[in-house]
């Protein structure tokens, strides 16, 4: 199997299966695709299945042209069905790994696809996940699902790892093609053919390690190291501004050192697919072991305080207009969890509005790259213009996303107040109705 596999890989014969069409599924099927590789990708929403097979693209990092000639030329296309399942070679598990309302992994969406996987999976196959996860669930979740579902036998039969998906939605430097990856699978004959794989299709290094759970913890690892010192910047925050210390010339200030120190800005919390989430998988699987996180849950707890906290200041702001925040008008600029995208997923601007309105507050938002969101089950939609009417007709400006598209000069003109909880506005030389975070 081992020979084969390498063989096809080098002969591009293999026919490559991306399970999920979203922000990491379909720039992996185009990347798959562009290097020579026929690419079929299973989504189980149509209008997204739609939009692949005429060539509409919906996924910022991905080229509209690219995407239009793959699907002409026939290397590029997307179904629902999984029976097709049994046409690919390589299959890479990339669907989404959300909490519940415990704050617990939601595994039910890889195990749902796992599952449909077995069904049609054929000897000679490779099956990566790519989906961000605890340690231990390709050996303990995936591989159990695969062989019960298909009588194959891992490792005999079939090739199976983990490969942790690092995507950073508007990244202008790193994208799928030139990211490195992390391989680990079952096995080091599963490593090196995996990994061949990949070879074959990036520009960026490759690192093999010895289990699935090495890079599952790895990817882990990068995500907690930014939560954690996420939260470490933003409760130094709170502290300087009770101090009256500007926390962003400090970090300006320590940005200095050469060596040592990496920087790390504050906000009103986290968002994005990865980091407001990763801890959380560790911590529930620490647990297993009797294990507490116990730094790792202090972040968490701070970085998740933040959208309540930049409310409070919110209020303070308001009172020395002798305001309250019950009654008073906020325009929040900015929804998108970071700036100049449109994904806003675990965006803290959306519980920041949760929290505004459970005040009394009412709040209007202008974000030039989220022009509607859902939450919770409400559908909410941006102001169309941000301009003077709408400004002044403020109470409030608060900041929440760092857009370059937004004019700044005109919220700072026309505002009475302004919260910037990102220093998007620290180049504005008058200051007198600004405060940040």
């Amino acid at each position: 199997m081992k020979q084969l596999l390498l063989n096809k890989i080098a002969k591009r014969e293999i026919t490559v299966g991306v399970i999920g069409l979203g922000y990491v599924g379909l720039p992996l099927a185009v990347e798959k695709a562009k290097a020579g590789f026929r690419t079929i990708g299973f989504d189980e929403q149509a209008a997204k299945v739609d939009m692949v097979n005429e060539g509409h693209n919906y996924i910022g990092d991905v080229v509209d042209k690219d995407l239009k000639r793959l699907v002409d030329e026939g290397l590029l296309s997307a179904t629902s069905d999984f029976a097709f399942i049994q046409d690919v070679d390589f299959i890479a598990i990339c669907v989404p790994t959300p909490l519940d309302v415990h704050q617990e992994p939601d595994l039910s969406s890889v195990r749902d696809s796992t599952a449909e996987i077995a069904k049609h999976l054929k000897r000679n196959t490779m099956v990566v996940l790519e989906s961000t996860t605890y340690p231990g669930t390709t050996e303990e979740l995936i591989r159990p699902i695969l062989e019960e579902g298909s009588g194959l036998v891992c490792g005999q039969d079939f090739y199976l790892g983990f490969s942790p998906e690092r995507v950073d939605p508007g990244n202008l430097i790193y994208k799928t093609k030139n990211t490195p990856k992390v391989i680990g699978g079952i096995g080091k004959d599963a490593t090196e053919v995996i990994a061949a794989m990949y070879r074959a299709v990036l520009d960026g290094d490759v690192k093999e390690v010895s289990s699935p759970a090495i890079a599952e913890m790895e990817k882990i690892l990068e995500n907690t190291y930014r939560n954690i010192n996420i939260g470490l910047i933003n409760e130094l925050a709170m502290l300087c501004n009770e101090m009256g210390i500007s926390i962003w010339e400090v970090i300006e200030a320590a940005s200095t050192k050469p060596y040592g120190f990496q920087p790390f800005y504050p906000g009103p919390g986290l968002g994005g697919h990865c980091i407001p989430l990763d801890p959380y998988y560790l911590s529930w699987k620490a647990r297993e072991f009797g294990f507490h996180t116990s730094m790792i849950e202090s972040s968490m707890m701070i970085n998740d305080r933040m959208p309540a906290y930049c409310v409070e200041r919110a209020g303070k702001i308001l009172n020395r207009f002798r305001k309250a925040l019950n009654g008073s008008k906020v325009l929040v600029l900015g929804v998108a969890y970071k700036q100049d995208i449109d994904d806003y997923r675990e965006s803290p601007a959306l519980r920041v509005i949760e929290e505004l309105e459970k005040t009394g507050a009412k709040v209007v938002y202008f974000d030039p790259w989220v022009r509607q969101y859902k939450y919770k089950g409400q559908v909410r939609r941006s102001e169309e213009v941000l301009d003077q009417k709408l400004i002044e007709s403020a109470d409030l400006v608060m900041v929440t996303a760092a857009h370059t598209n937004v004019d700044y000069a005109l919220v700072q003109q026309y505002a009475k107040a302004v919260f910037d909880t990102k220093n998007v506005m620290k180049h504005i030389k008058n200051r007198e109705n600004i405060e940040v975070l």
